[in-house]
């Protein structure tokens, strides 16, 4: 499933090249996808301006004219592709559908197992929706410390690993970076999660954590996110952050921390694969 590196790369994309643009037509090659699509959703699009292009979490909210939002998540499988006037691309069995622009670009959404989701809201209202509301807070930005970390852990009797999947805890950090970062912070993953929180004030895993987390998310996104299974950027292209994994889908490799003599493992946690260094996570 792309995470959030992935859906910031798609995020920047989609903004380069749509903003201003406005859409002329809109193609619903079906229903639904994991929901039904709204009934009027042509006609609410059809005619609007992209204003600009947000992410929350792992959605992102294509800005419109006139205080509309057009939600998208991209689920397991789903891309965007952006072709010019000019080119000419045969219909997949799996794009579901597309954007017309003005200039006559097109913006075509596959997605194979059809996991993604789309919506309308009223701009502004995103706390109010019923996937939006209940998210924690963005973990780049500068709100989100080890003060907040420490706050949402206290009491919990988790793993670390799993408060961090928590879409409460802090949002769109995914299983990837969080096995990094944990790594990074040199913070077992099986570790309580309220004992990274302490009982007052904050503790020095939980500033390790938070800068691991921010430092790992970054470095992600500079790189267009990691190519596992079928993720592409808007553009086509392949992100390359898996060249960089330290632990992740790395199990029996050597540390790669120097003066570390443990090897990477892999255990399973909540149904998901965790891989950590048996020596320096301690």
């Amino acid at each position: 499933m792309p995470e959030l590196p992935e859906v910031e790369t798609v995020r920047r994309g989609l903004e380069d090249h749509l903003d201003g643009a406005r859409i002329a037509d809109v193609e619903l090659r079906r229903k639904d996808l994991r929901f039904p699509l709204p009934r009027d959703m042509r006609a609410r699009l059809c005619g609007r301006r992209v204003l600009g292009v947000d992410r929350r979490a792992k959605y992102l909210l294509v800005r419109l004219s006139d205080g509309l939002t057009l939600l998208a998540h991209l689920g397991m499988s789903g891309s965007f592709t952006l072709l010019q006037a000019d080119e000419d691309c045969e219909q997949g069995p799996h794009d579901h559908v597309v954007l017309h622009l003005e200039d006559e670009r097109r913006v075509i959404y596959t997605d194979p197992r059809r996991f993604g989701i789309m919506d309308l809201l009223r701009t502004g209202r995103e706390s109010r929706h019923k996937l939006l509301g209940h998210l924690g807070p963005e973990p780049l930005d500068d709100g989100w410390d080890a003060a907040a970390l420490c706050d949402a852990l206290r009491g919990r009797r988790t793993s670390i690993k799993a408060a961090l999947l928590d879409q409460e805890t802090v949002v769109g950090v995914g299983n990837i970076y969080a096995c990094e970062a944990l790594f990074q912070a040199r913070i077992s993953p099986r570790r309580m999660a309220a004992s990274v929180a302490g009982r007052h004030g904050t503790t020095l895993r939980a500033r390790r954590l938070v800068s691991a987390v921010k430092s790992v998310l970054a470095e992600a996104i500079r790189a267009g996110g990691s190519t596992l299974r079928d993720f592409r950027s808007l553009e086509g292209e392949l992100g390359y952050f898996a060249n960089s994994f330290q632990v992740y889908d790395q199990e029996d490799a050597s540390c790669v921390r120097q003066g570390c003599d443990g090897r990477v493992r892999r255990i399973v946690q909540s149904g998901r694969s965790t891989f950590y260094c048996s020596g320096c996570q301690g």
